[in-house]
Parts: structure tokens; C-alpha cells; sequence
């Protein structure tokens, strides 16, 4: 009986030293494999062989106690070692590692799956995988960038195709205007020569083009004529280019048209930028002459004469008008100055648009200053775009603003439109200030918006947040990668290939952000390194080594002693 014993516990330890063996020998295999949860084997005692129970104390015996025979062992758990390996940086965008308990997620052939190998690559079509193919899960964002959550969709990263550009909604000026400077009172004054109509009467408004005569009776306008405005000079600054058709429809392809005098002393109002809501216009006096009023402040004075009107018609005639300034009135005064930046739209196309200060006031308690803002990419002719008043007090400082918000048109080009631009002019506090100097000076110190830009590259921050970087230097979210965490990690099923499933023991997944509920953060460009160790391997092997060779040698022992007696019994 007792030999049959041996030889039973000595085979059971051998089958369990061998399987501690087998474990052993795959942490080892999988000392480089990224994310690696090292296995230990833990062993029991196997059923027991009572030979003699044991007897209470009694009166005239002692107690005794009861006599068992091990029956071998057996294994009595494999468990794996879920905590964080070494962090291996790895300068690669796509390697993620977890720092704490959470494990990235993933859709494997539409089965959720579960790793902490963080080796990702991204496929053709732009998507975060695995080595296998399998894609991470997270969040997505909305229109506007912002990170979405609620549902897992696959972690798309499109670089070199996903393209971006912003429009700008706010611009901050900075500078210093001249408070010792002449307050501003008038405006340019252009005047043309006469027009008149059949009869000799000076034109107006509501005639005809094609009906105006200059004081020899000869036609100024036939239908079809094509009148272009270049070259006009404002404050220093260019004009662009306009043109005007004479008709009722337009066959040129010109900037406006029109048949009478009053729609084209419109188009000459809107392409001079003469924001009539202030002062000026264009208006015809009682002489038929066209009379041009500016807006004050120096930066707002206009030049134009009569070689910046030209004529481009079938027959031959006169120029139609020859403009003459007045030496006493004609010029426009005051202390100003005007800057340029450069917005651009909801499609990336760059707008130029001018910002001028003209000192409209000086009392006791301060200083009044006005802004014209106007520009040339405003689709409709009109370069106004709008005018606001800055109070500043005896100190310089702005104390008040009004209507500091303008809009420009960009209808039927595809962009958002009106695009609506806030202008700041005291936020840093003291940034645009009105005190004594010998110049004004004014600049955009800071301004949002963008030309289009392609995404370029990317990173991953602590809280899973994917950060795109652009061409056109703008970062934007364009997802958030998830993790999963279990209450019991060390019930998951392995499924091979670094990856894990959910069992009846792991609980089900809480889907979280990085950083919450103990999920852990995320190190972009590392991975984490398998946290077996080579030493304590090695320990387990020689451990499981000696039980297995200690096992085999009661066998040995064991067959010996059934062989002598069985050769006693013949």
C-alpha cells in the first residue's frame, strides 16, 4: 500500500512540477513581449489517505492524533502578475503605454478585446491598430473639434490628408495714439466739372448716363462703356482696382453697372471706403458736378484725379470727367494712423483689412478717438466694413468703447459669411494707450485664424487626448483614446496575441477616460515592457527543476523497492 503510494504522490509531482516548468519557461519566452503579464503557479496538497482518526483525551488515555498519507499535489492556481512593467520611451507617436490598471480597448472582428501592448501603427485608411489588425477604440470629436463622448468609434488619425482652416474672430491692437496731435474737422473735397442734360440743365441723380453732355454738347456715356477707377490713393494706401458698366445688364464682367448718375456716384462712394454713417459722401450739387467728402483724419484722405477715371468704349470721346481739388478745403486733417493685418476666412483665404484712428476730440477729461475699419475682400463694393469710438481719460487710458465688433461679406464664395470680427483694444490692460508723442503707432499684437494646413503630426497626452499638429501651426483634438478597467483583472481570459477578454470572474468593463477611476495615464511614445523577471525566473525554474527531479527519483526509489518485493514473493 505504501509503495503504491509513493508512486502516486511522485507522479503527481512530477505533473505539477512540470507544469510549473511550462509557465516558468513561457514568462521567460515572453521576456521582450511589450505589455507581458508574467504567470506564477501555486500548488495544493491533494486528497489525504486517513489511516487513524483522532481520539479525544479521556479519563485513563491522552488524546491522539489522527493519522493521514499525502495523496501528492496539485496545481492550485495560475495567476498572472497585472502590475505596470518598465517604461521603454520609444520617440514613435503611435506607442502608448499605461501607467496604473486600465487596458487600452479594441475591436477585433467585432468582438471587444482588451491589451496592454501598446505597439500601435496606423493602417492605410488611417486608423490606430494593432500588429493583428485589431482597431483601438475611443472617442470621437464634433465639427468643432471637441472631443465627443458616449460612443467608442475607431481611433482615426489622418495624417497628411485631414486638412483645417479658422476663420479669425478677434484681433488685439496695440500701440500709442498721439494725444498732442491736431483734433480732426475735415475731409477730402473732390469736385468734377459740370454735367448737364438736354437743354443745358445740370444733371442729378436720377438721370441717365447715356443722356449727360459736357458744356460743348458732346454725349459723356453710351451704353456698354466701361468705366474703370484705378490708382486712387487713401492716407498713402492704394485702392484696388474697380470698374463700372454703363447698361442695365452687365456684359463686361465689370465690378457693378448701372444706367443712372445716382448708382454710379454710389459705386464712387463705395469703392472710396467713405463711411457716410460718420461724415462725407458723394453727393451732386446743384451744378451737376460729382462732389467727393472724405472722412477726417489724415490716413483718410483721398487723391484722385482725372488720369485714375479711364474710359474703355467703342467710339471715341472725352474723358467723362476731369475732377479738380479745392486748394482751401480740399485736404483731410487731423492726427491718425492706420494698420494692416491680414484675417482670413471660415476657408482659409487671406483678407486684408485696414484699421485707422483719427482723434475726433480733446476735452478736460480725456481724449475721443474713432476707428474706421474697411476693406478691399469685402464682396460687395462697399469697403466700409464698420466705425466705433474709443474714450480714453486724462491718464491715457481707455476708459470706454463702442461698437467694437464689425462684419465682412463673403457671399457666393463658399465661406461663411457675414464673418463677424471683435476688435480688442485693452486686453493686455495698457496695451493701446493715448498719451504724448511725437508719432502715432498702431499694430495687431495677436490675432486668431488660419490659411488652410495639413495635418502634419500628432501626440497623445496623459488623459488620452489625441493632439494634432498642423501646417498652419494649429493644434486641434482629434479624438481621445479610451481604457477599460475590471474589478477582478486577473480573471480575464487570455485570447493570445497580447490581448484579453472579459469573463464570468473579470466583471464587465467601465469604459474611462485615462486619469479616472484609477485607470491609470497614458506615456506616449513608450511602451511598457513585460514585468517578468529574469532572475526570480530563474529561481522558479531551478525551484521546479529540483521538485521535478526529486519526484522522479522516489519513483525510482518506488519501483526498486516493487521489483525486490516481488522477486521476495516468488
Amino acid at each position: 500500500m505504501g509503495l503504491t503510494t509513493a508512486l502516486f504522490t511522485s507522479l503527481s509531482g512530477l505533473t505539477s512540477n512540470s507544469e510549473a516548468i511550462s509557465v516558468t519557461g513561457n514568462n521567460i519566452a515572453n521576456l521582450n513581449t511589450t505589455g507581458f503579464k508574467a504567470s506564477r503557479v501555486t500548488f495544493e496538497t491533494q486528497i489525504l489517505q486517513t489511516l487513524e482518526q483522532a481520539s479525544a483525551p479521556s479519563a485513563d488515555l491522552g488524546g491522539s492524533n489522527p493519522s493521514q498519507v499525502g495523496l501528492g499535489t496539485s496545481i492550485g492556481a495560475i495567476t498572472r502578475n497585472f502590475n505596470t512593467g518598465s517604461l521603454a520611451p520609444t520617440g514613435v507617436a503611435t506607442d502608448l503605454a499605461i501607467e496604473g490598471n486600465g487596458f487600452f480597448v479594441l475591436n477585433v472582428e467585432g468582438a471587444q478585446r482588451f491589451t496592454r501592448a501598446g505597439n500601435f501603427q496606423l493602417d492605410r485608411d488611417f486608423n490606430l491598430v494593432n500588429a493583428d489588425g485589431g482597431l483601438v477604440q475611443g472617442f470621437g470629436v464634433d465639427d468643432e473639434f471637441n472631443v465627443a463622448e458616449g460612443v467608442l468609434t475607431n481611433v482615426n488619425i489622418p495624417v497628411g490628408v485631414l486638412t483645417l482652416a479658422e476663420a479669425t474672430k478677434g484681433v488685439t491692437l496695440t500701440g500709442n495714439l498721439n494725444t498732442n496731435g491736431d483734433v480732426a474737422f475735415k475731409g477730402s473735397r473732390i469736385t468734377s466739372d459740370s454735367l448737364y442734360v438736354a437743354g443745358g440743365k445740370p444733371a442729378v441723380t436720377t438721370d441717365a448716363l447715356t443722356s449727360l453732355f459736357d458744356s460743348t454738347g458732346s454725349p459723356r456715356f453710351m451704353a456698354g462703356d466701361l468705366i474703370t477707377v484705378t490708382g486712387v490713393q487713401k492716407g498713402n494706401a492704394t485702392i484696388a482696382e474697380q470698374s463700372f458698366e454703363v447698361g442695365r445688364t452687365n456684359t463686361l464682367n465689370a465690378d457693378s453697372n448701372g444706367e443712372t448718375l445716382g448708382e454710379f456716384v454710389a459705386f464712387i462712394e463705395d469703392i472710396l471706403g467713405i463711411d457716410t454713417n460718420v461724415s462725407g459722401g458723394v453727393t451732386i450739387n446743384g451744378a451737376g458736378r460729382i462732389v467727393i467728402n472724405g472722412n477726417t483724419g489724415a490716413v483718410n484722405d483721398i487723391a484722385l484725379a482725372s488720369e485714375n477715371i479711364l474710359l474703355n468704349q467703342t467710339t471715341n470721346s472725352s474723358l467723362p470727367f476731369v475732377f479738380h481739388k479745392d486748394a482751401q478745403t480740399g485736404f483731410a486733417d487731423g492726427e491718425s494712423v492706420r494698420t494692416t493685418f491680414v484675417a482670413y476666412d471660415s476657408l482659409g483665404s487671406p483678407l486684408r483689412i485696414d484699421v485707422a484712428m483719427v482723434l475726433e476730440d480733446k476735452t478736460n477729461t480725456g481724449t475721443t478717438w474713432r476707428y474706421y475699419a474697411q476693406s478691399d475682400n469685402d464682396t460687395d463694393l462697399d469697403r466700409v466694413l464698420g466705425s466705433g469710438v474709443l474714450e480714453f481719460d486724462t491718464n491715457g487710458a481707455i476708459i470706454s468703447t463702442s461698437q467694437d465688433t464689425f462684419t465682412i461679406d463673403h457671399d457666393n464664395t463658399g465661406a461663411f459669411s457675414p464673418q463677424q470680427i471683435k476688435l480688442t483694444f485693452d486686453a493686455p490692460v495698457g496695451s493701446l494707450s493715448a498719451l504724448a508723442d511725437r508719432t502715432s503707432q498702431l499694430a495687431a499684437l495677436d490675432k486668431d485664424g488660419s490659411p488652410i494646413g495639413t495635418l502634419q503630426s500628432f501626440s497623445v497626452s496623459d488623459d488620452g487626448t489625441i493632439v494634432g499638429v498642423f501646417s498652419n501651426s494649429l493644434l486641434r483634438d482629434l479624438g481621445r483614446i479610451v481604457l477599460g478597467q475590471f474589478v477582478n483583472p486577473v480573471g480575464l481570459l487570455e485570447e493570445g496575441a497580447n490581448l484579453f477578454s472579459a469573463s464570468a470572474n473579470s466583471g464587465i468593463p467601465t469604459i474611462l477616460q485615462p486619469g479616472q477611476g484609477g485607470s491609470g495615464r497614458i506615456i506616449g511614445g513608450a511602451l511598457e515592457l513585460s514585468n517578468a523577471e529574469l532572475s526570480n525566473e530563474f529561481i522558479s525554474l531551478i525551484n521546479a527543476s529540483t521538485g521535478f527531479s526529486a519526484s522522479s527519483r522516489v519513483l525510482t526509489t518506488s519501483d526498486r523497492l516493487m521489483q525486490e518485493l516481488l522477486a521476495t514473493l516468488r
